[in-house]
């Protein structure tokens, strides 16, 4: 089974069952580490904004244009910042790791 690996918004890093096929922000939802995730995945929020770990970022699809908007916004964006409800998980994502953004 596929991992993946969350850091807390307190640095604590887990590793829990990837859910291949839904998207990332599914998964945070489910595990009470500060993702809100308020729009279901619409991509109208940014509650569920994480820093994907550079390694990744090649994997990951290029973001689209309502979800770099969003991020844009956020004080707290950088580079590596991603919506987890725009990154559908996979096994090609096995080990992936993500950091909670902190609450806007």
């Amino acid at each position: 089974m596929a991992e993946l690996v969350i850091v807390d918004r307190d640095g604590k890093e887990h590793r829990v069952a990837g859910k291949v096929g839904v998207s990332v922000m599914e998964t945070l939802r489910e595990l009470d580490y500060g993702v809100a995730a308020i729009c279901g995945g619409m991509c109208s929020c940014a509650t569920c904004h994480v820093y994907v770990d550079p390694a990744f970022a090649d994997k990951l699809p290029a973001k689209q244009g309502d979800e770099q908007e969003l991020l844009q916004e956020l004080s707290g964006y950088k580079p590596t910042s991603r919506l987890s409800c725009q990154v559908q998980f996979t096994e090609a994502l096995d080990g992936l790791k993500v950091a909670i953004a902190p609450d806007e």
